[in-house]
């Protein structure tokens, strides 16, 4: 990850116009919330992760230069790794291990003042309900005093087939009340973490349908 938070990308504005053009043609878009987007960080955009459509949905609508987790195996992967470089500045992650070295290069975009979006379940959902989270959201939040924004998505896990049989699925979008994880969180130990990060999850899941929540319901 090379690109600072306040260096301008040309076009970008344009892209996600077109970005939200070409949802609305293709889906029934429901989108509710959006006044609650940072243009500015340090903001973490906590997400319910289940498509492969979540990053370029996010992208249409997120406001501001944003970062986001993205599995090793797209970093030479063309031209996916130049669409997700394109959007947000992509920070490859080593799956079903703490990756210390990403971890790291996500603090400092945060301190930079950047927004970082990332899936706090750290992998996807294949069956589009939450599930048990990880504390790599809440460590990001208390090194960095980052706002948190609730972002989630239903509706979209089978576009592709979907368009395949000429259907236009309503696709449901909703931004919640953005918060900061209380002073105390900033102090606690290291197995203390999933206290702060159930509260940010609760935060997701009360955003979704009831049959989405998971054990978060």
């Amino acid at each position: 990850m090379n690109r600072h938070p306040s260096r301008r990308i040309y076009g970008l504005d344009l892209l996600r116009g077109l970005l939200r053009l070409f949802l609305r043609l293709l889906t029934r878009l429901d989108v509710r919330g959006l006044e609650h987007l940072p243009s500015h960080g340090p903001a973490i955009l906590a997400i319910n992760h289940v498509s492969w459509s979540d990053v370029p949905i996010i992208a249409a609508f997120s406001r501001g230069a944003m970062a986001t987790f993205s599995a090793e195996k797209w970093e030479h992967a063309f031209p996916i790794n130049a669409l997700l470089n394109y959007f947000g500045n992509a920070i490859y992650v080593q799956r079903g291990e703490i990756d210390r070295k990403a971890l790291q290069a996500a603090l400092a975009w945060l301190q930079a003042g950047g927004i970082l979006g990332l899936a706090p379940e750290g992998t996807r959902s294949h069956d589009g309900v939450l599930h048990q989270a990880r504390d790599g959201v809440t460590w990001l939040a208390t090194r960095s005093d980052a706002l948190i924004v609730p972002f989630v998505i239903w509706g979209h896990e089978n576009l592709a087939a979907d368009w395949k049989r000429l259907r236009r699925p309503r696709v449901c979008v909703r931004v919640g009340q953005p918060f900061h994880l209380p002073p105390e969180a900033a102090q606690a130990r290291s197995r203390d973490l999933g206290i702060y990060t159930e509260q940010i999850m609760h935060h997701l899941a009360a955003l979704l349908p009831p049959e989405r929540r998971g054990p978060y319901a």
